[in-house]
This record gives C-alpha cells, structure tokens and sequence, in this order.
C-alpha cells in the first residue's frame, strides 16, 4: 500500500537525513579524546533544557497522566537510553560511517519484530526495499569485515543498540500516551539523562581531567540545536505518522551521508562496495517515496 507523505514532510526528511547523517563523524570527533558516555550526557543537559523551552514556546503542559508512565519509561528506554549508551560506545571504538552502517542495519531489526511481535504482514513493495537496504549493508559490511573483525565489542554494541531501537519504534507508533511530541521527547531525555549520569559516575569519573576542548564544544553545540532540537523531533514525527517499516526505511539514506561525510571530516575515502551500496539504500527509499509522490501528484 503506498505510504501518504506530504511534501513538508518529504522536506523534513530530507533535513533529517543530512543532519543526524553528518552528526556520525560529528560525533567521533566528540568522543576521540573525551570520555564517550561523559560526552554524551553534556549533549543531553542542554538537549532536555531545549526541549523543555519548547514545550513552553508552545504553551503545552508537561503533565503526564500517571496511568501512561510506564508506557513513557518504556518509550524512553528504548529510542532514546539505551541507544545513546549502546550507540555513543560503538562510536569511540569503530569508524563513524561503519558504526552508521551497523546503527541503520535498524530497519531490518524493525521488520522482524513487527513480524515476531505483531504479526505484521508486508507488503512487496515494502519487502523488496528492506531486501534491497539488506545488500546495500552486507556489501560495506563484506568490505569492512577485516577492520570490524578486530572491533568485535563495538560491532555487537552497536548491533544491539539498533534491534533496541527497532523495537522502540515500533512501540512509538503503536504508543497510546496522547502527549505531544515535545513532551515526550522531553521526559524520555530526562530518564536517559538520569542513567547516563550514573554510569558516567560509575564508568568515567576518573577521565575527568578537563573540559571540552573547541572541537569537542563544537560536536556538543551541534548535537544539543540540531540533533536534539531538530532530528529527534522530525524522527519521532515521522515514527508517528509512518508505519514502523516505512519510517525506518525512510532514514536509510542516513548512513550513506554519515559515510562521504566522513570521508570529508575525517579522510575516509570510499570503495566501490560504498558506491554500490549507495545505489541499494536509494532503491530502498524509492519503494517508501516515490509511490506517496505519485499519489499526492494525482
């Protein structure tokens, strides 16, 4: 069935996709030299200070009913905690376009546990695009083998940081708290806030030799406005208004742009299993895309 996408919305994705894309080298330049989990809980105080000044630019409440706080707890732990701490890890210890690749091996993950949880069907279309991202990943997956071999904890970090997530968005689209988006951003950040905090206490404390330095201030800066601010709300729209399968699809262009970003920041240099690649994952976004487009021409 085609996927209703509106054209501010195509926009936004396309918005979404480069900016949380070049935040993968961003990121590695955050975590090089600095504690990584220590790096990703700076990001988070300004993130929940930002959105709790949205909520109140949008003159929303942040009242949740007591009967939905397990279900936001539930919400926060998957799309946002765990993936931060999983995520952030992996990053320190592999390449940021390979840790892209592995992170966006999600939209696999999601179709799954719509099938095992849900009992989803898919549709051909929608199925094609998940076998077509599957050997856009295998093949920069093949390519990297012999540097991810050496990295077996960050592989499996970020693995399993992305079959959390999957889960989490499909329990972001089947939520039943009613809060606007804002307000849900703002009370799962504060619980990833609350966790990262302790195990920053527990894991790094004695890395706590200084503050970050200008390069570090600048990843933090970027990840706080336009990662916080902008992606995690555009992601949590579109998880909302999209199917599961569709919505994760969708971003599958981000890995590539995390993957020429960092040839660009960090002098990676691509092979031709990144161009083919390249062509699988925009197979892939057609088959989510291109029908909506039609439909809304007609």
């Amino acid at each position: 069935m085609p996927i209703a996408l509106s054209r501010k919305d195509l926009w936004l994705l396309v918005l979404l996709t480069v900016l949380w894309g070049i935040n993968w080298p961003v990121m590695k330049v955050g975590v090089r030299q600095f504690p990584p989990l220590s790096f990703r809980t700076l990001c988070m105080v300004g993130g929940v200070l930002l959105f709790a000044a949205i909520v109140r630019a949008q003159g929303k409440s942040l009242r949740i009913e007591r009967e939905h706080w397990r279900e936001v707890f539930m919400l926060g732990l998957t799309n946002m905690t765990i993936w931060y701490v999983l995520s952030i890890y992996a990053v320190k210890l592999l390449s940021s376009g390979r840790a892209a690749i592995l992170g966006y091996t999600m939209p696999v993950w999601v179709a799954i546990f719509g099938w095992l949880l849900y009992r989803d069907r898919l549709d051909g279309r929608t199925l094609l695009g998940v076998l077509a991202a599957c050997v856009g990943i295998a093949l920069l997956l093949f390519e990297e083998i012999g540097t991810l071999t050496g990295r077996p904890l960050g592989t499996l970090l970020m693995l399993a940081a992305a079959m959390v997530w999957a889960v989490g968005t499909q329990w972001m689209r089947r939520r039943t708290v009613q809060a606007g988006v804002a307000v849900l951003a703002f009370w799962m950040m504060v619980q990833a806030l609350l966790v990262c905090s302790v195990l920053c206490w527990v894991l790094e404390r004695d890395q706590w030799v200084r503050w970050p330095n200008a390069q570090e201030g600048w990843a933090i800066a970027y990840n706080i406005v336009l990662v916080f601010g902008v992606c995690q709300l555009l992601w949590f729209r579109l998880a909302s208004i999209l199917p599961p399968v569709a919505s994760s699809l969708s971003v599958m262009m981000i890995p590539v742009v995390g993957l020429f970003s960092g040839m660009i920041m960090l002098g990676e240099r691509p092979t031709w299993a990144d161009y083919a690649a390249l062509a699988f994952v925009l197979f892939a976004m057609a088959t989510v895309l291109l029908p909506a487009r039609s439909a809304a021409r007609s």
